[in-house]
């Protein structure tokens, strides 16, 4: 576990984004245009579809896949409620942000998942490329749950729970991840090769200059924070512990790798803090934003990147070699 922690701290697209910490923290003049920003997000996205895509064309749409993309699905629809229950007590949130906070917990973040892939090839424990599809899956059943358990206070916000969803499943970073994952399947190894030299070379120093510009991000709201008190603080580092374990623990369970098991658990450990967020802003604009992305984006985060991806691949080495799944310990 301490070498895994070690090499996670040590990848250089963890410490360019704590240089982004730093250079906040400090007050630097040092910024990512919003332009450049936001080609690099369209960009990895882009890469880790194709890749993931092209992944499955070898190796074919089998049990595991299906048995990943169920629990992907439940774990996306399931994780909210428990979030929920801590937030309304032990958080003292009331119903509507409780709702709302829940959310993102049962969703994920495409960047964290980008770093945990690459983090993981690392230590030789590379994701299924099926997991992109699974990625794409729990965003939309964390949105409905949250939503219901919101909407149970008499939240009605301005949309209905159907135009909401058609929102979520036309957001941009959903359809640029499904379409670059089926043209990957498509195109297969053959199609690939011919665009690889793009998709490939550059990929690991965009992703350095993406997570520094997310460390920069970061750590400026979480200078400006203002609603977000110690119990919820609190809840945003146990939920990601939490949720990331038992994630890992339930892709053991059914039988995934090591790298797909650590990779199942990332999603259930991260929080949604792009889609999400646009969804809760337009059906529970009641919900206050300085709760749910400061609590996602300036804390939750950071721990994920810096620290629980690396616990999270040390637990699924060793459930992997206990169960015997993945070929004895590591």
């Amino acid at each position: 576990m301490l070498e895994t922690a070690i090499q996670t701290f040590t990848s250089p697209v963890v410490l360019f984004f704590v240089l982004g910490l730093l250079a906040a923290f400090v007050r630097s003049d040092l910024a990512i245009p919003e332009p450049i920003a936001k080609a690099m997000s369209l960009y990895l996205m882009a890469a880790i579809g194709l890749k993931g895509g092209v992944a499955v064309s070898k190796s074919g749409i089998d049990a595991t896949v299906i048995s990943a993309l169920v629990a992907g699905i439940v774990a996306g629809f399931l994780l909210p409620f428990f979030a929920y229950a801590i937030l309304k007590t032990f958080g003292k949130l009331d119903r509507i942000n409780s709702g709302a906070v829940a959310a993102h917990y049962g969703s994920i973040s495409v960047v964290t998942f980008v770093t945990a892939t690459e983090i993981l090839t690392g230590q030789a424990r590379e994701p299924g490329g099926y997991m992109v599809a699974v990625m794409a899956a729990m965003e939309a059943p964390a949105i409905l749950s949250g939503l219901i358990l919101a909407r149970g206070a008499g939240g009605s916000g301005n949309q209905s729970t159907g135009e909401m969803l058609h929102e979520v499943f036309t957001n941009s970073s959903i359809v640029l991840l499904l379409g670059a994952f089926v043209i990957g399947m498509v195109g297969g190894e053959a199609g690939f090769d011919e665009v690889s030299p793009f998709f490939e070379a550059g990929f690991k120093g965009v992703l350095c200059i993406f997570l520094l510009d997310m460390g920069l991000i970061a750590a400026r709201r979480m200078i400006d924070a203002r609603s977000v008190t110690w119990r919820l603080a609190a809840i945003a580092i146990f939920l990601p512990i939490v949720n990331g374990l038992a994630g890992t623990a339930l892709g053991v369970g059914i039988g995934l790798d090591a790298g797909s098991s650590a990779a199942l658990g990332v999603l259930c450990a991260s929080a949604s803090y792009i889609a999400v967020p646009a969804a809760m802003r337009l059906a529970l604009p009641e919900a206050d934003p300085g709760i749910y992305l400061t609590m996602s984006l300036s804390i939750t985060f950071p721990f994920n990147v810096l620290i629980n991806i690396g616990v999270i691949s040390a637990f699924a080495a060793f459930l992997t070699g206990i169960t015997g799944a993945d070929g004895g310990v590591r």
